[in-house]
């Protein structure tokens, strides 16, 4: 393992950060942070999408899946996987590193819960089903809505097998600019656009996020104290249409008339209306972040991940 200098209360100045996936949104977010900071910076992505505005940083390619060839050498002092979700992946980067990573810390999602957790459920939360996963080959079937949940838990417990030291982060919605998804900005696009904008019912629903940039701040935060543990990660949850009153609030267009209609699970299922949980207000978008919180998590309101998220498009030219 490389030599890491140390500020006066023990937290690590200068690392060297591998990050397994770095150029799109969640990952980009933890790039830009790391290099903001002085740290020495590795991305590993498929050459897919441009590493353009990561400057500082050294990019090659590879394929998490079959080719990693390009992490044969070097040293670091903490891994970040960003894109891993079936258990083969997690042990593919971790036969690959060999030893070399550092500490390890792997995004994962409140998806691993199970649907019937009460609100306000912790990190002890019971686990999704697996049965859902039974007959079906864990390193090829689809992943959907039903599969995502159960293969994260499954990566999970190759992160415990693997690695000694481990920080696992379990996001809700992670929103901002850059969301490649466009759940958050097809909201924040629909209300800017202005005219009227159809918001689905019931609307009492709960919604709740996490801004990618706060969570990359918690992420280096943590891998610079040498933290290992599972945290979720988000902002106090709240209703669906609070968060469509606060984009209407400030980035809302002219004559903006927000129309409630009924709505149907098929409607979320769909795309129609991203975010919304459908007919049910899941307790999995009610989660407790307290634990992260209490290692310093904070959440920017959400208006300004609105505001950043509007700049972003127009940025693009949507």
């Amino acid at each position: 393992m490389s030599p890491i200098a140390l500020r006066s209360n023990g937290n690590l100045t200068c690392m060297k950060v591998l990050l397994i996936g770095g150029t799109q949104f969640v990952g980009r977010a933890i790039a830009v942070e790391a290099l903001s900071r002085g740290h020495h910076v590795t991305v590993l992505h498929r050459g897919v999408s441009t590493a353009s505005g990561l400057d500082g940083a050294v990019v090659v390619t590879g394929d998490r899946d079959s080719d990693l060839s390009a992490l044969a050498s070097g040293e670091w002092d903490a891994t970040v996987d960003v894109c891993g979700y079936r258990p083969h992946q997690v042990d593919l980067v971790a036969d690959a590193l060999g030893g070399r990573g550092g500490i390890h810390t792997f995004i994962s999602t409140v998806s691993v819960y199970a649907d019937d957790i009460a609100p306000g459920g912790d990190e002890s939360s019971r686990f999704a089903d697996l049965d859902v996963l039974s007959g079906l080959d864990v390193a090829t079937c689809e992943i959907t809505g039903e599969t995502y949940g159960p293969l994260k838990v499954l990566a999970e417990q190759r992160v415990h097998a693997r690695y000694n030291e481990a920080l696992i982060i379990r996001p809700t919605y992670v929103i901002g600019p850059r969301d490649y998804t466009m759940r958050f900005p097809t909201w924040v696009q629909r209300c800017a656009d202005g005219g009227v904008v159809e918001v689905p019912l019931p609307s009492d629903v709960a919604f709740q996020y996490i801004d990618a940039a706060d969570q990359a701040q918690f992420i280096v935060d943590q891998l610079e104290r040498r933290t290992s543990g599972t945290f979720n990660t988000a902002a106090p949850s709240v209703p669906f249409e609070q968060m469509i009153a606060t984009l209407a609030a400030v980035v809302g267009g002219p004559d903006l008339e927000l129309r409630w209609v009924e709505a149907t699970d098929a409607d979320a299922e769909s795309g129609r209306f991203p975010l919304w949980s459908g007919s049910r207000s899941e307790a999995v978008l009610q989660i407790d972040a307290s634990a992260a919180v209490a290692l310093g998590l904070t959440c920017r309101p959400l208006a300004e991940s609105a505001r950043e998220t509007l700049d972003w498009l127009i940025s693009r030219g949507v």
